[in-house]
């Protein structure tokens, strides 16, 4: 009977012809690590600023209102203390959003860094592992060449 041939054999024989470096892949998981932990940092950071200006804000518009709830003598003095809390309210409310801004435009500006760094840093590691990968391409070749 004829016998079946051994794949695994073969198998093996092809795969160690053609080594594959797996360090150019961790090295990739590594900075895409440290660039998710980066942008982790920056968000949380955004985060942190924002909810002490909503809390800042909160505190302030709630000590205004207790001038709305004091009772007054005159009727005209609760028009008054509700267009003062309203002129008050407007201006803050201006303020708080220049400082959301300022908060997004530092995430946007240290994004962008961030992602640019990145970029030149992944370039420079698949170059370099495009290179590797070509130049044992070649050895290999030639030593195929040689064998015949």
């Amino acid at each position: 009977m004829a016998k079946t041939q051994d794949f695994t054999a073969v198998m093996k024989d092809m795969m160690a012809s053609f080594p594959v470096d797996t360090s150019a892949m961790e090295d990739m998981f590594k900075t895409t690590a440290a660039l998710n932990e980066k942008l982790s940092s920056v968000a949380l950071d955004a985060a942190g600023k924002s909810a002490e200006i909503s809390s800042k804000w909160t505190k302030d518009t709630l000590s205004k209102m207790g001038e709305i709830a004091k009772a007054k003598s005159e009727p005209a003095d609760y028009a008054k203390a509700a267009t003062d809390f309203a002129s008050s309210s407007a201006e803050v409310a201006a303020e708080n959003m220049a400082a959301f801004a300022e908060v997004a435009k530092k995430v946007q500006m240290d994004t962008v860094e961030l992602l640019m760094s990145a970029g030149k840093d992944m370039s420079e590691e698949a170059t370099a592992a495009m290179k590797k990968a070509t130049d044992e391409v070649t050895t290999a070749a030639k030593k195929a060449a040689a064998a015949k």
